[in-house]
């Protein structure tokens, strides 16, 4: 590997990493007061509490974070990769009125919308529920799935499918080993941000799902407000673990495909 390149790669790890060292060293801290920079005694209570006392509740909250993120995830790709289609190839009238629509859960602030929506949810029965907190999830996931789809299609070709179709492929054929290679990175892209987005809910989960979907961000945030910072550091780090992995694997199969077939 040539210097330059090696220098850069280090400098970009010490940038990404540097954040999560107070984190790493408040987890193994047995006592740390300011004005000194480094604690003053080290030792396991905070990772024993997580791997012991508190395993079970963890991994069950680790599995409910996950299955909703990654359901969330699938739900998002297969609505919004037909709406970023229609929205990238096709002008119709209302266009501009749907990508208004889209935004709103954005720029609206999420205890807003999640307040909002929580009565509609009682009386339909979605209010504590799986699929409740999906939906409620989706409302702030679909837009960056549609938005970042609608960016790929907006440069994507449709006369690769037309050759393979004239060349007697079958419309499941074109799908899967033409549409869909030729989007992949953006599928990459899509699905990130959706996974990420559903696996950082907080508000959105606690209000919709009433305290019964005890996810990771819910756990988090009551041990932040129980004053254990050791702890508190511990399950942080295990929250920013997956989300480190989605990122990691995602930037590996960009890196393998880059932006080929796109345009």
């Amino acid at each position: 590997m040539r210097p330059q390149r090696l220098f850069l790669l280090l400098s970009l790890l010490f940038t990404v990493l540097l954040p999560f060292l107070p984190l790493v060293l408040w987890s193994i801290s047995e006592k740390w007061f300011y004005p000194d920079l480094l604690p003053q005694a080290f030792g396991p209570r905070a990772w024993s509490y997580v791997f012991g006392t508190a395993g079970d509740q963890l991994v069950f909250g680790l599995y409910i974070s996950f299955t909703l993120a990654l359901v969330t995830t699938l739900v998002s790709l297969v609505l919004g990769i037909p709406a970023g289609r229609a929205l990238g190839l096709y002008d119709f009238a209302g266009k501009k009125l749907i990508s208004l629509l889209l935004i709103l859960p954005i720029i609206v602030p999420p205890l807003s919308v999640a307040m909002g929506l929580h009565l509609w949810f009682i009386r339909l029965g979605l209010a504590e529920t799986f699929i409740g907190v999906v939906l409620v999830h989706l409302i702030f996931c679909l837009p960056y799935t549609i938005f970042v789809l609608w960016g790929v299609f907006t440069d994507y070709n449709p006369e690769f499918e037309e050759q393979a179709r004239s060349l007697g492929a079958s419309p499941v054929r074109v799908l899967l080993q033409v549409t869909l290679p030729m989007i992949l990175p953006g599928i990459t892209v899509a699905a990130l941000f959706s996974f990420l987005l559903s696996w950082s809910q907080y508000l959105s989960t606690l209000i919709i799902g009433g305290g019964k979907m005890l996810t990771l961000p819910i756990l988090l945030f009551s041990l932040m407000d129980s004053g254990d910072r050791p702890v508190a550091a511990a399950v942080s780090l295990v929250f920013i673990l997956p989300a480190m992995l989605a990122l990691l694997a995602s930037a590996h199969n960009l890196g393998r495909h880059g932006l080929q077939g796109v345009r």
